[in-house]
């Protein structure tokens, strides 16, 4: 879809063979969305029936980190051209030459077969092939496919993001439950209403445009968004709940998680009805900056609940 064209290859460093520091090769990881990736999984892990011991849970971690770095360094490998137009994406290692395409993608798949046999071969093979898909679904299905054709590519791709709970869950029992579903599927409606809340904050329509990737902001304009974003709030209320439906959480949770529900869709009905000036920009800010937190909130009373001791509900579905 997109028409651009980058020769990386032209730039001083490229022409040097790349001048990649460890600094670089860390930022192709995405240590933001690993430390996030982490948390979730770790989630998963203790939330799982059964339990593991901390040495494999710690390898299972560590693994699903790599992997998450992983796909993070083929994401930056395969979208340089469009990074290279976009204002907050400009300063990455690969459009502003530091790291070779060619670099980047042999770390990333190095690191890829790297953590898939370590999670494979030390904690199980469920484990592994669930990173393995995640991987894939990530680098040829979002950002090779969805990204660059269809406004519904946060909606879709999201998946991608929601996996490792589900991993790290699986790292346990070796095998998808209904309740890893429920830890995904949070992660997973959560995603459209959270970044779409920064594409109007930021207002990087312009961005998306010169770059040819169908945003929904730019397929479908600012009102439309802003009623998604709404409707996806609405439907995570009730998702967020499952846990709790499933028996994987209890009392603590579901009170906390009904508190910041309402929270949650205050805010997005604050996008919804205020549409301009600098009002609309800070409704914005607020939602995406709330959105992060309380995805961290959901996931961390999962863990006091269960360091606590608490009781959880008895199953009522699944």
């Amino acid at each position: 879809m997109s028409d651009i064209n980058l020769d990386i290859a032209s730039t001083p460093a490229a022409a040097e063979g790349g001048q990649g520091t460890a600094g670089d090769y860390f930022a192709l990881l995405k240590p933001r969305v690993m430390s996030l990736v982490v948390f979730t999984a770790l989630v998963g892990i203790v939330a799982a029936p059964g339990g593991v011991h901390p040495w494999i849970a710690a390898v299972a971690l560590l693994a699903i980190a790599v992997g998450a770095g992983a796909a993070g360094a083929l994401n930056m490998w395969y979208d340089a051209d469009i990074d290279a137009v976009m204002k907050r994406t400009a300063s990455r290692p690969v459009p502003r030459g530091a790291i070779l395409p060619g670099e980047a993608l042999g770390f990333g798949l190095t690191l890829s077969v790297g953590s898939v046999l370590v999670l494979g071969l030390l904690v199980n093979w469920a484990a592994g092939a669930l990173l393995a898909f995640t991987i894939f679904f990530y680098i040829a299905v979002y950002t090779m496919w969805l990204k660059r054709w269809t406004a519904q590519n946060i909606v879709i791709g999201g998946a991608a993001g929601a996996f490792p709970p589900m991993i790290g869950w699986v790292s346990v029992t070796g095998s998808v439950d209904p309740g890893a579903i429920a830890l995904f599927l949070i992660i997973f409606v959560w995603t459209p209403p959270h970044f779409w809340a920064l594409a109007l904050w930021k207002k990087i329509n312009a961005d998306y445009t010169r770059a040819g990737v169908p945003m929904l902001p730019v397929v479908a304009g600012t009102d439309e968004t802003r009623r998604q974003i709404l409707i996806y709030t609405l439907i995570l209320m009730p998702v967020t709940l499952l846990p709790s439906l499933l028996g994987v959480t209890g009392l603590f949770y579901t009170s906390a998680a009904c508190g910041l529900g309402v929270m949650f869709i205050y805010h997005a009905v604050r996008v919804y009805r205020i549409r301009e000036g600098d009002a609309a920009e800070i409704a914005c800010k607020k939602l995406f900056g709330f959105s992060t937190l309380w995805l961290f909130l959901i996931f961390a009373l999962i863990l006091i609940e269960r360091a606590a001791g608490l009781p959880a509900f008895a199953p009522v579905i699944g």
